[in-house]
């Protein structure tokens, strides 16, 4: 007895050990698996690290630059022209994005009434007709239960003889008339479970705007951003405020003093002109008309056309005289057109 007890005692250590043996084998693999994630997430901090240095070894860059170009009584007029007409730039694209974005949420909630009219009236034509079937079956019902109850009082009202010769047919046929009734009460019931889920129906997801939609729309942007050209009087003036928003300051010298002067009492006209585009929804549905009629795609689902088909500025006045003008504003990008199109 004590042999055996020694020998499992000894078994019993050995599968001990090997069990320690096995989770330390599994926390080691666990830490190296932890320590490798540990390496994996300091890397990509040090990376972050230098990516930040760069940067801001950038910015201090330009604020030297900048400085140099401030404490320069040659630059120093220029420099606040440059971000004068880069302001005038932004406000552009601030206005045209606007715009963008604007059309594109109403041709949205457009085509989402649309659809959603479509699914509302066949729902209610769904209801009306299952309203009419459950009211014929309602009568039905009504007819059965009234033969029913006729029944009832009928052979309630047989005396002796006539009920003992009649009674067994009287009752196969009340049991028939219940069977038939409960069979309607229950289709009576499926129908009004079929109206009630209709009425709880949940509308369904509308589709998102498709190719002919989004063309048209970015027909009208591009109209837009014409019209927004249009309001410089001045050509140099527009060229300056595109150029500002691709160049760096320090990298365009606009003159003198009185040349920067002149240049600020522009921009300062030219604001106010942006900002008084009054309702012209006539001409923009013309011009845009005119763009369609030029606009030419690569592919049949694409959304944009090609550049150069769109390169032509329209010009509509009061009377409806065109005047057209080469401006390829999609392919300079002017006030970040391509970047507020609907793709």
């Amino acid at each position: 007895m004590t042999s055996r007890t020694a020998i499992f005692g000894v078994a019993n250590e050995k599968g001990d050990e090997n069990e320690k043996l096995v989770e330390l084998f599994k926390n080691r693999a666990e830490l190296k698996k932890e320590f490798a994630e540990l390496r994996k997430e300091q890397h990509r901090l040090q990376q972050r690290v230098k990516e930040q240095q760069g940067a801001t070894a950038r910015i201090t860059q330009k604020l030297e630059h900048l400085e140099s170009l401030l404490v320069d009584p040659e630059w120093a007029h220029t420099v606040v022209v440059f971000y004068q007409l880069r302001a005038l730039n932004r406000r552009c694209q601030r206005k045209l994005a606007k715009f963008a974005e604007q059309l594109k949420q109403q041709r949205e909630r457009r085509r989402q009434d649309s659809q959603l009219a479509g699914w509302q009236e066949k729902l209610e034509q769904s209801a009306s007709a299952l309203q009419q079937q459950i009211g014929e079956h309602r009568m039905h019902v009504q007819q059965l239960e009234d033969r029913l109850q006729a029944e009832r009082q009928k052979m309630e009202s047989m005396s002796g003889l006539a009920k003992v010769l009649k009674g067994r047919a009287a009752s196969g046929k009340l049991d028939e008339l219940a069977k038939q009734l409960a069979d309607a009460q229950q289709v009576e019931q499926d129908l009004l479970l079929k109206f009630d889920g209709i009425q709880h129906r949940k509308p369904p997801d509308t589709a998102g705007l498709g190719i002919a939609d989004k063309r048209s729309i970015n027909f009208m942007i591009m109209a837009f951003a014409q019209q927004l050209y249009l309001q410089f009087r001045d050509e140099r003036l527009v060229s300056l405020v595109k150029e500002s928003g691709d160049k760096s300051v320090g990298a365009i010298n606009y003159g003198n003093k009185d040349e920067c002067d002149t240049l600020l009492a522009l921009i300062v006209g030219q604001c106010d002109s942006v900002e008084k585009i009054t309702d012209f929804a006539d001409v923009l549905q013309r011009r845009t008309g005119l763009i369609a009629e030029h606009a030419v795609f690569k592919d049949d689902d694409d959304v944009v056309p090609i550049a150069g088909t769109v390169a032509t500025v329209f010009a509509i006045n009061a009377s409806g005289v065109i005047r057209e003008k080469d401006v390829n504003m999609l392919g300079e990008n002017f006030w970040g057109l391509s970047n507020v199109l609907s793709r």
